[in-house]
């Protein structure tokens, strides 16, 4: 019983998933078709270029911004937690939360 409530559960996500799905490709379908009428093939090509050049550029912020958040954040804040286990009397479990605080105000201020 419990496992057909499940699958039943499972099956109307992925309803609501595919009405969704569909929703979003009649309007990507309708903006298609705005720039065709109103600008051509050329205009349609220019907006495929200017979507990609886009979604390139948020990307490439995603990716640097992650390995800023590795760089400045994680690694340090680990290995300073690692070393104030070390040499005061506070467990590495105890001493991370404060460094990745510290770390990550270092890393806003930074930005």
């Amino acid at each position: 019983m419990l496992n057909s409530e499940l699958f039943s559960n499972i099956q109307e996500i992925a309803q609501k998933i595919g009405e969704s799905v569909r929703e979003y490709s009649g309007i990507a379908a309708q903006i298609q078709q705005y720039i065709f009428d109103h600008f051509g093939q050329t205009g349609l090509y220019a907006a495929y270029i200017s979507a990609a050049a886009f979604g390139l550029l948020i990307f490439w912020k995603l990716v640097t911004l992650s390995f800023a958040v590795l760089k400045y954040m994680v690694i340090p804040s680990v290995a300073l937690a690692f070393l104030g286990s070390l040499f005061l009397p506070y467990s590495f479990e105890t001493l991370l939360p404060v460094t990745a605080t510290g770390c990550s105000l270092f890393l806003i201020f930074k930005a």
